[in-house]
């Protein structure tokens, strides 16, 4: 079995675990495939071949100068601090040398390098949530989607902050080495194998502000926690002992969405995690998320994700579950 060199970039700024992060897949999928000749040697560079520091002040010593480094199967970028004013002479290494690797992936602010060298220019692609209004307006040629963990577009993937690296790697050490290597690589690290790249990067209650007030604290627990009940406004309303339409302003003002939108998302993450989590029918998902038909819930998966909740369960279902 032939190695697949993964050549890491590292630069001053750079965030430690958007580099040990992989690194530690990669590595891990190796010595799991040790007696049958490995699966990846992993390479890391920096312009000159000096030490970095990282954005949390850990030295990171490279391989070798960006100079000196043969042209990779994949070539990894890392985010970090110093993605904000990159050093104009990595952006040049960039342009020049990335298009020679088999595949090119970045982690979190790495797509700003890669799109800054123009890597990304007509492709679909991802950042951290904090950057990805960032990326798009610095970078219009570049199709940014800020929802998904990671994203595919060719030969090139991006992810989202931090820890999706690793979700990242699993996937691409999956694609490499089948489903086996890359669950005994996650067990291994105690990380999950299968959140999906278009899984969302937050999950409802994240992805909503969490109310500061009491009352509405406490509704939004509830609806978590009940996504099949009856969650019209004149019910919360009530729960929270408000006017419905005191409510739905409050609620609005301290969640930055409004009670309708954050039941959909709540009643979405709850059918994703039973599709994926067990063996229920349709049906009996379909109800106890709240959607109260097959058809109803279709059409919400449809809208949300691109695809039918039995495609989503196909794609998305563990083996083992």
């Amino acid at each position: 079995m032939a190695h697949r060199t993964v050549l890491v970039v590292l630069f001053d700024g750079v965030q430690s675990l958007d580099v040990t992060g992989p690194v530690e897949v990669f590595a891990g999928a190796d010595a799991h495939l040790g007696d049958r000749g490995g699966a990846y040697r992993v390479r890391t560079a920096s312009l000159d071949g000096a030490p970095v520091r990282t954005s949390s002040g850990l030295t990171l010593v490279p391989d070798q100068a960006l100079a000196d480094a043969p042209a990779p199967h994949t070539l990894l970028v890392p985010g970090g601090r110093g993605t904000r004013r990159p050093d104009p002479r990595l952006t040049d290494w960039l342009r020049g040398h990335a298009p020679r690797a088999e595949r090119l992936v970045s982690v979190c602010t790495g797509a700003i390098l890669l799109a800054g060298a123009g890597l990304l220019d007509g492709r679909r692609a991802t950042t951290h949530w904090a950057h990805c209004a960032r990326l798009a307006r610095e970078y219009p040629a570049v199709e940014v989607d800020p929802d998904p963990v990671y994203v595919r577009d060719g030969h090139v993937a991006t992810s989202a902050g931090v820890t999706a690296g690793i979700d990242l790697a699993l996937a691409l050490v999956e694609e490499d080495h089948g489903r086996d290597t890359a669950l005994t690589v996650a067990r291994h690290l105690v990380v999950f194998l299968r959140r999906p790249g278009n899984q969302a990067q937050f999950s409802a209650q994240l992805a909503a502000q969490t109310a500061s007030r009491e009352p509405l604290r406490e509704v939004q627990q509830w609806i978590t926690e009940h996504p099949g009940d009856d969650l019209c406004v004149e019910a919360l309303a009530a729960r929270a002992r408000l006017s419905p339409r005191h409510f739905a302003r409050a609620f609005r003002a301290e969640t930055g969405t409004t009670p309708g939108r954050y039941v959909d998302a709540v009643r979405l993450e709850h059918a994703r995690r039973l599709l994926e989590d067990t063996a229920d029918g349709v049906e009996r998902i379909s109800r106890a998320s709240g959607y109260g038909t097959p058809e109803a819930m279709r059409r919400a998966f449809v809208k949300a994700l691109g695809s039918a909740p039995a495609e989503y369960r196909r794609r998305f279902r563990p083996t083992t579950a």
